[in-house]
């Protein structure tokens, strides 16, 4: 009977936090939450580093319910936006177009920009700015080259502008999604 009831309570226990071993934490410097057979669940907090060098949280996601839960606003809100289809203002937006996980997971993209053998012999150097709408579905679409340095740096950044994963989260004002531009700047320096 003795064996019986430890046998039981083993089996109990093992039943018990057979769900729990299934999730695990996953947290690095730039994100922290909970991962269940390789996909995130639950809401993940991801961190950004402020001008004066402090580690915060700039974003909570809920990856479960797919939806945003915090963002901390930096910079600008200005954003030209769509107003009726095909109209585009420069409005003050509540919350702008974000990339799901901040910055730190926007730059895991944007590394991977190649520097273009014509532009390293003729010593060019300097920023690539691409934009793109991010439309109300949180999808990236109209890659163009709003500002350009040359030597093959502009369709390099363009390209890689282009893989970026559709994994925005749409600007809104007043409590709607609103299709909006993001200017996304990508430099390219010579090692010295």
């Amino acid at each position: 009977m003795k064996n019986y009831i430890y046998s039981l309570i083993i089996l109990l226990i093992a039943w018990g936090t057979a769900p729990a071993q299934a999730q695990k934490m996953r947290t690095t410097k730039w994100e922290s939450g909970m991962m269940e057979k390789r996909q995130k669940i639950g809401v993940w907090e991801y961190y950004g580093i402020t001008p004066s060098k402090e580690m915060v949280v700039v974003q909570r996601y809920d990856h479960t319910n797919k939806q945003l839960v915090f963002f901390r606003p930096s910079g600008d809100l200005v954003f030209n936006t769509e107003t009726t289809p095909g109209e585009w203002k420069r409005r003050t937006v509540d919350r702008p177009p974000l990339f799901i996980g901040g910055d730190a997971a926007l730059a895991s993209y944007t590394m991977q920009l190649q520097y273009p053998e014509e532009a390293q012999e003729r010593n060019i150097q300097g920023k690539v700015v691409i934009s793109f709408t991010v439309d109300t579905e949180g999808r990236a679409t109209g890659h163009r080259v709003l500002r350009g340095i040359g030597g093959g740096c502009d369709q390099e950044a363009l390209r890689v502008a282009k893989t970026i994963p559709n994994e925005w989260i749409p600007a809104q004002i007043a409590g709607q999604n609103v299709a909006a531009e993001y200017e996304l700047p990508l430099t390219f320096r010579l090692a010295q």
